[in-house]
């Protein structure tokens, strides 16, 4: 770990930025400790440069976190099986029941949370200018900087970016739609409709399975719909809230869980699904207690 602790006035200046850092990294990576390890970054960056040339240290240290979090976006797209362990262990599942009023307050509380599941489904450059730009207020100019682009076209990720996430701004509203869609979803698997899958399956859907041997992703409406067959006991799995989003959890004849099944849903398609089946994971993650009987 970097160690700030010397009375030496960067090391004290980096300190005072440290958590918002840290806050950036993380709703850039969805990750406690990758978000750790791109703010140790960050500081060994700083300490090697010369401080006379920095004019905006909060700006600077901003850009350089802005550009080491998009490198390990980009790294992840590259190289699918990249682990998300820590975002796991943040899934919160609870028993879903159906839209009762009363549970206004607990979908209305998720949104935090339920916010991380749908920046993943953003592409890098999205998720960066909207990330920066509508949660930490970062200047057009600066984000268009760090993406190597124009102030016009990081504009357009942001507002590209704004449409997915404004599916979670209303959570009662979005849960009913979001659950019609994934029964949608559930009903065509169970049969074998490809063309139903295929009308409420966005083009561009990931599908993410975490398994004991490694993670598994599926890109693209024709591949995930063409992979969408239940197994018996996830046939008969309970619908489940992850995050205040939509989901599924099935258990094994002991009780123990078997799997857990999350989507994202945007303007009425599924443009996201993670699944684990890893046991392992599965340990990790605060499930419900199986139905008695």
């Amino acid at each position: 770990m970097y160690d700030t602790s010397a009375a030496d006035p960067m090391a004290e200046a980096f300190e005072a930025q440290r958590d918002r850092l840290r806050a950036v990294a993380h709703r850039m990576l969805g990750s406690h400790a990758d978000a750790e390890d791109v703010v140790q970054e960050a500081w060994l960056r700083l300490s090697r440069q010369d401080a006379a040339t920095i004019h905006n240290l909060a700006g600077w240290l901003t850009t350089v976190v802005g550009r080491i979090s998009l490198d390990v976006l980009r790294s992840r797209q590259a190289r699918p099986e990249a682990s998300y362990d820590d975002g796991l262990s943040e899934f919160v599942v609870t028993l879903d029941d159906g839209p009762a009023p009363e549970d206004d307050a607990v979908l209305a509380d998720s949104v935090g949370l339920a916010l991380l599941v749908v920046l993943d489904s953003l592409g890098p450059s999205e998720r960066l200018a909207f990330v920066l730009h509508d949660l930490f207020a970062v200047p057009f100019e600066e984000i268009g900087q760090i993406l190597g682009k124009s102030t016009a076209a990081a504009k357009m990720l942001a507002s590209r970016a704004r449409k997915k996430v404004r599916a979670i701004e209303r959570p009662t509203v979005a849960g009913r739609e979001q659950r019609e869609v994934v029964h949608a979803f559930l009903a065509a698997a169970r049969s074998g409709d490809f063309e139903e899958l295929l009308r409420v399956l966005d083009p561009e859907v990931k599908r993410t399975v975490h398994t004991p041997s490694g993670v598994v992703v599926t890109l693209g409406a024709t591949q995930v719909a063409a992979g969408a067959r239940l197994s018996g006991a996830a046939a008969q799995g309970r619908a489940v809230l992850v995050n205040g989003l939509p989901g599924l959890i099935a258990w094994r004849e002991d009780g123990t869980p078997l799997s857990v099944v999350a989507f994202t849903v945007v303007d009425g398609r599924i443009t996201d699904i993670a699944v684990v089946v890893d046991p392992a994971k599965l340990a990790r993650m605060d499930l419900p207690e199986p139905a008695a009987g």
